[in-house]
């Protein structure tokens, strides 16, 4: 198994960060433009719906630990997101891992730097300076 692990710090408190992690809109705002809401899944499309994404909660500690089993995707079929939020004197830090893929592909490298990129989007949509979602409906195929 292999893990694609982030951390960094943002300078907004947990409570600012939690709904961008936690809610189809919310995610939105600086993962997918193409999010839908059914129930407590969430599905994000990518590339005009060649590729979909259903996210279902495992854990929902609020303004602490988001943590979501991906339930479709060819190579993420089965593995975890985690968003663990940690309160600091100035801001949270944020620990992301993408956790339990079956080999550490070349596919696997590839979403290791997107979701390098997403960070800086989350960081910069909780700091209230949002750059939009990285995937919009003119995105193309990485």
């Amino acid at each position: 198994m292999a893990d694609i692990m982030h951390s960094l710090q943002i300078a907004a408190r947990p409570e600012q960060i939690w709904p961008l992690v936690s809610t189809g809109p919310g995610m939105a705002q600086w993962w997918a433009a193409d999010v839908s809401v059914n129930g407590d899944t969430v599905e994000l499309g990518f590339f005009k719906r060649n590729t979909m994404y259903r996210l279902r909660p495992l854990v929902n500690e609020p303004n602490q630990r988001m943590e979501w089993r991906c339930e479709t995707g060819k190579e993420w079929s089965g593995t975890r997101i985690v968003f663990q939020l940690l309160a600091m004197e100035k801001g949270t830090l944020v620990k992301f891992k993408h956790a339990e893929w079956e080999a550490a592909t070349d596919y696997f490298v590839s979403c290791n730097t997107v979701w390098g990129a997403l960070m800086f989007r989350l960081k910069s949509a909780a700091e209230g300076k949002p750059a939009g979602p990285l995937f919009t409906a003119d995105a193309m195929a990485y």
